[in-house]
């Protein structure tokens, strides 16, 4: 790998492009390395997954919105079109709406891949905008893994150097330029073309992070739907010749300068060097639980728990729980985060599924997490839950801190310790590190998982036969063809779609 130095620079030092963190991301992109066979089978899993979590999200609300969104844009032009989850694989719509409308079926229930370091991201989101622009194009299989990879290399570079989240900027503000890049190396553009895209995806794609703030909106699922819509967007206008702000990153009015650090601005942003294979994938994880990823291995610790004791479970045992855990997890999803509606049982769901006091209240109680049974408004106001609940807060450990920041995987920490203090006096503490499916957890997520969990979260949605026909044409994907890749979608059993009715809107 290489560093790439990044700081603000002022209008008179005339900061040439070819020193310009975008140009050295389309540099990168632009490199037509072979994919290596671990990260191949990799990407193969993350489809995978990305296709279970959507199907089990189909018939929610916001995915039905961007849904009869995305179908109200045939495509006319320049291609095939791509397909909508959960359509029939005929219907094709322009590839931004496609984007726009798998990219909230695979956000909305928090459940897909993760990369946690400097900041946040879930790169998994990449893939629906990187398959609409492949379906679009007639690429092949091959060509779709080597975006993935571009795509997944970016967003995880990005998110190792660069803090958004410190300054209150939503974490897709990585995806746009990722998935920009991804789109380039898929379609083999030249480097001023991608670098040209980047510029223009990052510019659309900064917004704040009240989204995930307080009451949390079904925005949460369409903002990065959104960041992955700006980049075809952003690959189709530089496609066309037109450019976008620059210097885009360390511009002295630009994002270092005014989202981020200011003027003193400086990174060190690690590269693939050129012909250097892009792994960035094997250093991410996915989830087995449908709750934020700090939460994974907390549900994994109070699933233990209720297992080695039962006393626990007793209605007034619990004097009070208090986790101890990273800076992150006491102040983004715990008690230090000072949002009441942490605590609040009427909340919506993606609300809840960014309490950790709550999260580890209902696995501590239940023994298990399922991903609609545990936030059912009636699990969250039970009166046992919410007394138990209420008794539940989080610290920031400085240890954890820095084991959640630590660069060795090996030490890389997103749990903590829980100390349960009893009302008889008496206390049990444990901890955790990681979650059971992380790569170094107790049972680390492999193919099988990922066809296991597709196989459970489509069953209720999808006809057997099509749960076999996507899983037999998503492992062979760096073999298909363009044709074989336009099936490369799920479609909903009968009456599944039906059921719900599509809101009503503009298009």
């Amino acid at each position: 790998m290489k560093t790439h130095h990044l700081r603000v620079h002022t209008s008179e030092e005339n900061l040439d492009r070819t020193g310009q963190l975008a140009w050295a991301i389309a540099e990168v992109a632009a490199d037509r390395v072979d994919v290596t066979p671990e990260v191949t089978d990799m990407i193969i899993n993350r489809v995978i997954d990305n296709a279970a979590v959507a199907a089990a999200s189909l018939t929610r609300a916001p995915v039905v919105a961007a849904r009869s969104q995305a179908l109200a844009h045939p495509c006319t032009t320049g291609g095939d079109g791509a397909t909508v989850l959960g359509a029939d694989a005929a219907r094709r719509v322009s590839p931004e709406w496609a984007a726009w409308a798998n990219g909230v079926a695979v956000r909305e229930l928090d459940y897909h891949d993760t990369f946690l370091a400097a900041d946040y991201s879930h790169p998994g989101d990449n893939i629906p905008p990187i398959v609409a622009v492949a379906q679009h194009v007639g690429a092949s299989g091959a060509d779709l893994v080597r975006g993935i990879a571009t795509g997944y290399e970016i967003q995880i570079d990005l998110v190792k150097a660069i803090s958004l989240h410190k300054h209150k900027i939503d974490h897709v503000a990585h995806l746009g330029p990722s998935a920009a890049a991804g789109i380039g190396t898929l379609l083999g553009l030249d480097v001023e073309t991608i670098f040209q895209a980047v510029g223009q995806a990052l510019h659309t794609t900064t917004a704040t992070r009240q989204s995930r703030k307080g009451q949390i909106s079904t925005w949460k699922a369409h903002a990065p739907a959104f960041a992955g819509k700006m980049a075809v967007e952003a690959v189709d206008r530089a496609m066309r010749g037109q450019t976008s702000p620059e210097p885009i990153y360390e511009g002295e009015d630009g994002v270092l300068a005014w989202l981020l650090d200011g003027p003193d601005s400086s990174y060190e942003v690690p590269l693939p060097e050129q012909g250097e294979p892009k792994l960035a994938i094997l250093d991410s994880y996915t989830k087995e639980h449908s709750a934020e990823y700090q939460a994974q291995a907390w549900i994994d610790l109070a699933r233990k728990l209720h297992a080695e004791h039962p006393e626990l479970l007793a209605p007034g045992t619990i004097d009070r729980v208090v986790l101890h855990t990273s800076h992150h997890t006491h102040y983004v999803i715990g008690s230090g985060a000072n949002d009441p509606q942490k605590y609040d049982p009427l909340v919506s769901r993606e609300t809840l599924d960014h309490s950790i006091p709550y999260i580890f209240t209902v696995a501590l109680q239940d023994g298990l997490w399922h991903h609609v049974d545990s936030y059912a408004p009636a699990r969250a106001g039970r009166e046992d839950t919410v007394d138990l609940w209420n008794r539940v807060s989080t610290e920031e450990d400085a240890e954890w801190t820095r084991r959640y920041h630590s660069l060795d995987p090996a030490e890389k920490a997103f749990g903590g310790r829980v100390e349960i203090t009893l009302t008889d006096g008496s206390t049990i503490t444990d901890e955790i590190a990681v979650a059971d499916a992380h790569p170094l957890g107790a049972r680390p997520f492999a193919r099988e998982d990922y066809v296991a969990k597709f196989r459970t979260l489509a069953a209720d949605v999808l006809e057997p036969e099509e749960i076999e026909r996507f899983l037999g044409l998503a492992q062979r994907l760096p073999d298909l063809t363009a044709d074989e890749l336009g099936g490369l979608t799920i479609r909903a059993a009968a009456g599944v779609l039906s059921s719900v009715e599509s809101p009503k809107g503009l298009f």
